[in-house]
């Protein structure tokens, strides 16, 4: 989440820098609820030292609205179809939510 937090702080910059700005924080979206949470409560507890770093720079960016986090059910994930053996129509389900098309398909 902290890369994919740098990655959305530094679109955001760029797309003020060239006059394109939304004051809404970005959308970032995890299947993890644990993290969801750790993420926007700004109190670290003991059990979560070791995520030091990562989770401060992940906090900030929630606490000063560059970024929401979202939950995203493990079912939505489209990454499922490239890492898992999923069903035919979970896996037509998930080109249809990634707009993939069969080119060789009769028009």
């Amino acid at each position: 989440m902290a890369h994919t937090a740098s990655e959305m702080t530094w679109l955001k910059t760029l797309l003020g820098e060239l006059r394109f700005c939304e004051d809404a924080p970005m959308c970032m979206y995890c299947n993890n609820q644990g993290v969801i949470y750790i993420a926007s409560n700004l109190v670290i507890h003991e059990g979560a030292k070791h995520i030091e770093v990562d989770c401060h720079f992940v906090c900030d960016a929630v606490a000063h609205k560059l970024i929401s986090t979202l939950f995203a059910p493990s079912s939505e994930e489209v990454a499922d179809m490239f890492t898992k053996p999923v069903t035919l129509e979970y896996f037509s389900y998930l080109c249809n939510k990634l707009d993939m098309i069969d080119i060789y398909a009769p028009v």
